[in-house]
């Protein structure tokens, strides 16, 4: 589009609001319609490319299926890309909601999508567990009075994140495994 590339630190900066509105920090208002239409594209051709679960993903996802809990995805990612993704990590089976942009009208922190969310799943806020790595993540669990568990292998440090009020911060998925137990 013949625009400034960001910087990594203003890409990581922007990440967890959805995509638009990340695009809207590096895109004039008047042509954010073109860079959603050029990106989509693009994602949609590449966006399994070198995808890899995280480290402990799977195993935190054992753990909580052998504890007889629920486990859902609750993200601004597109939708059907989240569920693709998902899909492709193996994670579906363990998953009793995947809820992503596009599904509702409303985006992360937004309490009605996490409520959306909660009742696809069958559960309710009192006993649940959020679990993420952004801002956001705290922000939608503490929206319904969920307490938020942080991992720094994101886009945020861990001084970011207490300062935004995570209940508990730890460096990996394996970690946060070995305190559920």
């Amino acid at each position: 589009m013949g625009l400034p590339a960001p910087t990594p630190a203003q890409v990581r900066a922007a990440v967890g609001g959805g995509l638009e509105d990340a695009m809207a920090r590096f895109v004039p208002k008047e042509r954010l319609a073109e860079a959603m239409t050029l990106y989509r594209a693009y994602w949609h051709e590449t966006m399994l490319d070198g995808v890899k679960a995280m480290p402990g993903a799977r195993e935190l996802l054992d753990a909580v299926a052998a504890r007889g809990a629920k486990a859902g995805v609750l993200t601004n990612k597109l939708a059907t890309s989240s569920r693709l993704i998902c899909d492709h990590l193996g994670f579906t089976p363990f998953l009793g909601a995947v809820v992503g942009a596009g599904d509702t009208e409303w985006l992360k922190p937004e309490p009605r999508l996490t409520r959306h969310t909660l009742a696809l799943l069958g559960a309710e806020s009192n006993g649940a567990l959020f679990v993420g790595d952004s801002p956001f993540d705290i922000a939608t669990g503490h929206g319904v009075g969920i307490p938020c568990w942080v991992v720094t292998t994101g886009t945020h440090s861990g001084e970011q994140l207490r300062a935004e009020g995570a209940d508990a911060i730890f460096e990996d998925l394996d970690a946060i495994r070995s305190a559920l137990r």
